[in-house]
């Protein structure tokens, strides 16, 4: 089962914190994606807030976030993205559903 995480982020109002988070994000999906075990790892800037952004990470399995949380560039991620945040990221774990087979919706 895949597991996948979302994580919320809202820029502060400051002028370059929208631009910071940007690259940073970007910077980070091209280097987490090289991770083990590692299936995605999105970004997403909302269409209607450029505040808002999403972060979706999807690993093989729960015990995948091992390899994101070993690699070096992890450290460097919270110190630069918190301060430029007008709230707290908004972290939620999930499995995804499997959709290969077909099913029957009761009525």
């Amino acid at each position: 089962m895949v597991y996948t995480l979302t994580v919320h982020l809202y820029a502060n109002e400051h002028p370059d914190s929208i631009a910071r988070i940007k690259t940073k994000l970007i910077e980070a999906a091209r280097i987490y994606r090289k991770d083990k075990e590692t299936i995605d790892w999105l970004v997403m800037q909302d269409v209607h807030d450029p505040r808002a952004f999403t972060i979706v990470e999807r690993f093989e399995n729960e015990s995948s976030q091992k390899y994101h949380l070993e690699n070096p560039y992890w450290k460097t991620f919270d110190p630069y993205v918190v301060p430029l945040l007008d709230k707290k990221m908004d972290l939620r774990r999930h499995e995804e559903l499997d959709t290969s087979k077909d099913v029957e919706v009761p009525v």
